[in-house]
């Protein structure tokens, strides 16, 4: 009998191991940033001040440098999020490549300034949002 116990706990054990995961990466392999700490600090503060410009009504010209400026952070969090074998998963790859795809639209449109046609854009990144958090953050909560 303890000879077959020893094997079965080693096989269950390299399974679990090798078996994806549906829980999101806690933080990359040799990066310190945790994921939480990743979208407490940029995504969403970036998210967050995008959408508030672009809610609040027409941009004035002063303000289309910083409307940049989030949504290229936006952009570069695409790349982070990537990085360091943080992907845990093909949702979260999938929203990380449709946040890149997305933010890319948002700044095209900020360069002509054209507002209304930025904001349209805006759903691009919602939905990259979306596609992730569907996966990794409201499941987790159920």
């Amino acid at each position: 009998m303890k000879r077959f116990s020893l094997p079965l706990i080693l096989s269950i054990a390299l399974l679990s191991f090798l078996l994806p995961s549906s829980n999101a990466q806690k933080k990359g392999k040799t990066r310190p940033i945790t994921t939480p700490q990743l979208m407490a600090g940029l995504v969403k503060p970036q998210f967050v001040a995008l959408k508030t410009a672009l809610e609040k009504g027409p941009i004035e010209d002063a303000d289309w440098k910083a409307v940049a400026m989030h949504a290229a952070l936006l952009n570069e969090s695409s790349y982070i999020m990537m990085a360091d074998s943080r992907c845990p998963d093909k949702p979260w790859e999938s929203g990380c490549k449709q946040m890149k795809s997305g933010s890319e639209v948002v700044l095209k449109h900020i360069a002509a300034k054209d507002a209304a046609a930025v904001l349209e854009a805006f759903a691009g990144i919602q939905a990259a949002c979306k596609t992730c958090h569907t996966e990794h953050k409201y499941k987790k909560k159920k």
